[in-house]
């Protein structure tokens, strides 16, 4: 008896930098519908170049934190994450001008449920200690 196909799944397609980049200055919506922050800027994989975190602006005194990128779903003028306002608030805060290393983005991972086995935990957890991994995403030319 034949083995019936597997159904082919379409590709996942994400925003490209150019289109991540129109989102600086959305409101972030938290899980439940709240405005909780503004989006600053993305960082791309320093080695890929593709976007990897939403830089953001959240709470009234205005700590900077990292979204993760496929966690984010755009709507108009608008970003939705799957995280609650306190887990937003506890992420741990990033300087924008300043790029990324491993070990801050494996503190990173960790505060948002990314297991060294999967997402942006696994691409990282292999290079060296102390690496830029992500940085701000370069100007378009």
């Amino acid at each position: 008896m034949a083995e019936s196909p597997k159904p082919v799944e379409p590709p996942l397609m994400l925003p490209s930098l150019d289109e991540a980049r129109t989102w600086e200055g959305f409101k972030i919506d938290e899980v439940g519908g709240a405005s909780v922050a503004k989006v600053q800027s993305i960082f791309c994989d320093a080695e890929s170049g593709d976007p990897v975190w939403v830089i953001a602006k959240v709470g009234r005194f205005g700590k900077v934190i990292a979204i993760p990128f496929l966690d984010c779903a755009a709507g108009v003028g608008r970003i939705w994450v799957p995280f609650g306002r306190e887990e937003l608030k506890g992420a741990p805060a990033i300087d924008p001008t300043k790029p990324l290393s491993r070990e801050q983005e494996l503190l990173l991972c960790a505060h948002y449920g990314i297991h060294d086995e999967m997402g942006r935990a696994q691409q990282v957890k292999g290079r060296p200690e102390g690496a830029i991994t992500s940085q701000a995403g370069a100007a378009a030319g």
